[in-house]
């Protein structure tokens, strides 16, 4: 239920990954806000069900497949939602991938490129896409989804924090070059955010070391994300904004490494490098 005090009322919101987790939920925030908001995700099914539970709620939707790694999905999606409400107000670049892990003795081009393609290159086609048309409009929000891998870093996750690291330099400079034309960038950090459904003992594993003593829902992202969308933070950009229930400000051990060193492979299991034989030129 909207009124007349909904801060982003009337606002056009595309929101990648919105088929699940933080991504949905945020997409059902914003509909709830009075947003007409474009769920877009590589999964069909999933974006079309996250819209279609924004219009059962009385919400605007639309639902629009990408794979945001690829540049002709990206525009053919922009130039759908243009076609559908104009113009757009409001970007949250969400969509990402976080598996396969792989320590970097194992690691390949392959991996990297595929994480890379996604996670950054992804957020960089739709952010420029996105403040083409903002800056004709003289405003807008972009909200990238950044990592405490950014600044700190993961066990076997070299690809997915290169890629978090990347987007909050790139925020950065996209929130100089976009200043002038009304366009606001700004980060959104989560913390430890249950997106996959973990048992109750995982959760509370989880959520030893957390000051808030919980692990985070996908919805504990929602209220700092529809600030950053709205004029109620107009003053701000370049910034970012973590929600972690304290986990980075403390000093402490994590309490559980998804791979723990014990599980680091072995010097002695590492494929063979192939060897030149120069001895001919000798």
């Amino acid at each position: 239920m909207t009124s007349e005090h909904s801060r982003i009322v009337g606002q056009v919101a595309i929101v990648t990954g919105a088929a699940k987790g933080i991504g949905q939920a945020i997409a059902l925030g914003f509909g709830r806000e009075g947003a007409s908001v474009v769920c877009v995700d590589i999964d069909q099914d999933g974006c079309q069900s996250t819209a279609d539970e924004i219009v059962k709620n009385g919400g605007t939707a639309t639902a629009i497949p990408c794979d945001i790694s690829q540049e002709s999905d990206v525009v053919s999606m922009f130039e759908t939602v243009v076609q559908q409400y104009s113009t757009v107000n409001i970007l949250v670049n969400n969509a990402g991938l976080i598996s396969p892990m792989k320590h970097f003795l194992t690691a390949d081009k392959t991996w990297w490129d595929k994480i890379i393609g996604v996670n950054l290159t992804g957020t960089f086609l739709c952010s420029m896409s996105a403040a083409q048309i903002m800056a004709r409009h003289g405003q807008g929000s972009i909200i990238n989804l950044s990592s405490g891998g950014a600044t700190r870093a993961h066990r076997c996750f070299v690809a997915y924090d290169a890629t978090k690291g990347g987007i909050e330099a790139m925020s950065r400079a996209m929130a100089l070059d976009l200043g002038p034309y009304g366009i606001r960038v700004n980060i959104l950090t989560p913390g430890s955010i249950d997106t996959t459904g973990i048992d109750e003992e995982g959760r509370k594993l989880r959520g030893t070391n957390i000051p808030l003593g919980r692990i985070g829902e996908p919805n504990d992202m929602v209220g700092a994300a529809i600030f950053l969308a709205s004029d109620q933070s107009q003053y701000i950009t370049g910034q970012a904004i973590v929600v972690d229930g304290g986990m980075l400000a403390q000093q402490r051990s994590a309490t559980v490494d998804i791979m723990p060193p014990d599980d680091f492979p072995k010097v002695d299991e590492l494929p063979e490098i192939a060897m030149v034989d120069n001895s001919e030129n000798i």
